[in-house]
């Protein structure tokens, strides 16, 4: 099933339950504007025509909003599929903003840093008509970054010859940025998981969490959450896995991949291991995966999309899913964790942290108010517990499961806008 009739699957699944007019289907199903142009660059020393993408979904809650890739499978449907999402997770955060999604067709993996930015001040010229602090604001996304957006927003204002910060998010604190957009991902599923934690009664304490993904957000939420007592058993990054039902130490695995090492170089000298160390803390080591089907309470998948699937999800032994990356579970995959009782909180409510923090940055941009990474904190927190209840009460009002009830309130609330402007 391609992404964006996965998204479309689940807008006809919500619009059954709302009972909503074919209408407002064809509403939520049709984007805006769609926006195609080709990027003529000069990079690794040759010419060369780039696709480059923006999806404007819908506005009906406020300017759109929604990151930019750099992607060498990047394309139209992945990236409607993604706007389509955004209009969904700013509305289940309940923050004034629309959807969109950007991408380059490119592998910024095989250029330079100076090839990187010609490509990035190229999008900022193509669709600088197109975007702008109250009409759609840009963030990095897969590939893309603080300094990216900073090259960005630098030709934007050369072009549109104005100051206009607010026209993109997640850049430098130089340039505008906001203190707490490097955790916020992980901060926001934290506050999220921590009122679920509550909600169930249980004391951190007492569960076990393994982490799918040790890049930016994988390695903070675990070692904000291994701070606040819950008990690590299980990191994995790209090449490799490590678990121990005695528990892990985050922190001590953020140094070896700072040195862009893989979690396994702790015990480990090319096929060389230090047994005595790995018995001392009853470590097994495994492939990346190994920890999606390890006995654990809480699993976070924090990486790539649709790493859970209908296989793997017949043979999880968790609890919960917190989903930290996007799209993690498959259609199928989700099917059979409903059967089994197992709770996934959705990436349209356990990652939107950084949109969050994106939203507070454009105000921060608009009203000239700055906020302290205190501030940013306090607020975010507030966010993402109110979303967390609202979507709780939502699922045991319908007796639905957490991700039907975030994606149908979600929907809910883009549709009321529609209505609303109608009037």
């Amino acid at each position: 099933m391609h992404v964006f009739d996965q998204y479309t699957a689940r807008v006809r699944k919500a619009a059954e339950l709302l009972q909503l007019s074919s209408d407002n289907v064809k509403e939520l199903e049709t984007p805006d504007r769609i926006i195609e142009k080709t990027l003529d660059v000069t990079i690794g020393g040759a010419s060369q025509k780039l696709p480059a993408y923006r999806v404007q979904f819908s506005n009906a809650r406020g300017p759109y909003k929604g990151g930019i890739r750099f992607h060498p499978a990047a394309d139209l449907d992945e990236v409607k599929a993604l706007a389509a999402m955004m209009s969904i997770k700013c509305a289940v955060a309940n923050i004034p903003m629309g959807g969109s999604k950007g991408g380059v067709t490119f592998d910024p993996k095989k250029y330079s840093k100076d090839d990187i930015e010609v490509v990035a001040r190229a999008f900022a010229r193509a669709f600088a008509s197109d975007i702008g602090p109250e009409k759609d604001i840009p963030a990095p996304d897969v590939y893309t970054n603080a300094e990216i957006m900073g090259f960005m927003l630098d030709e934007y204002e050369k072009v549109t010859k104005t100051k206009a910060p607010g026209t993109f998010t997640g850049k430098p604190i130089e340039l505008g940025g906001i203190p707490g957009r490097d955790t916020a991902t992980a901060m926001g599923g934290v506050n999220v998981l921590e009122t679920y934690v509550a909600e169930k009664g249980a004391r951190p304490s007492d569960l076990r969490v393994a982490v799918h993904g040790f890049g930016n957000a994988g390695s903070t939420i675990a070692s904000i959450l291994y701070d606040r007592g819950y008990r690590i058993v299980g990191l994995a990054d790209s090449k490799g896995s490590v678990m121990s039902a005695k528990g892990l130490n985050p922190a001590e695995f953020v140094q070896i991949k700072n040195k862009n090492n893989s979690l396994h170089e702790m015990y480990c000298s090319g096929s060389v291991c230090n047994l005595k160390l790995l018995q001392a803390g009853n470590i097994a080591l495994g492939e990346p995966n190994d920890v999606l089907t390890m006995d654990t309470d809480i699993l976070i998948p924090a990486a790539l999309d649709g790493v859970i699937t209908k296989e793997i999800a017949e043979t999880m032994k968790v609890t919960m899913i917190l989903e930290l990356a996007n799209g993690p579970v498959t259609a199928e995959a989700d099917a059979i964790l409903e059967k089994r009782d197992i709770d996934a909180v959705p990436d349209v409510l356990a990652n939107a942290g950084g949109v969050t923090v994106s939203y507070f940055e454009w105000e921060q941009n608009m009203t000239g108010k700055a906020m302290t990474r205190k501030e940013v904190n306090h607020r975010l927190k507030e966010v993402m517990t109110s979303a967390w209840k609202e979507v709780s009460h939502f699922a045991r009002e319908y007796k639905i499961s957490y991700r039907n009830a975030a994606f149908a309130l979600g929907v809910q609330r883009v549709i009321n806008a529609e209505n609303a402007r109608k009037k």
